[in-house]
């Protein structure tokens, strides 16, 4: 737990071991909010200095894991499943392994999904094109 004299370091932005909710959320270009429901999913458990919410350089670091996740399209339930494999296997096999299978099927449904967009693209150009020669023809 930290001391009073760390949670007020962390608060007034000096280097320590220990982060504010408003220190994470400026670093990492997210609110608060988003920290705090993160928190209420159980992914991060911050420490209490008193009233206050601090956070260690672990919580960075699976915030940072986290948001990495989301961009990359992957579920909380995902994610929560990888961040708990690397308490659980301190070899990291289990955690590199569960990393690989998620990584193909969400490389292998944005290719479908790049296959359902290429023929959409297609499919608008042509009606674009339709478009634009029966306008080019009433305007004759």
């Amino acid at each position: 737990m930290p001391s009073s004299s760390q949670a007020h370091a962390a608060a007034s932005g000096d280097t320590a071991p220990f982060y504010s909710v408003s220190q994470l959320a400026k670093q990492l270009g997210v609110t608060a909010r988003t920290i705090r429901f993160y928190e209420d999913k159980g992914l991060v458990a911050p420490q209490r200095a008193g009233t206050a919410r601090v956070y260690t350089h672990r919580d960075r670091a699976r915030l940072v894991l986290i948001l990495r996740g989301k961009k990359l399209g992957f579920s909380l339930r995902e994610i929560r499943d990888y961040l708990d494999l690397y308490d659980a296997d301190p070899t990291h096999h289990l955690q590199t392994r569960q990393l690989l299978v998620l990584v193909r099927k969400r490389v292998a449904k944005l290719q479908e999904q790049r296959v359902a967009i290429d023929q959409s693209l297609a499919e608008l150009t042509e009606i674009d094109r339709q478009c634009e020669a029966v306008l080019a023809s009433q305007a004759e």
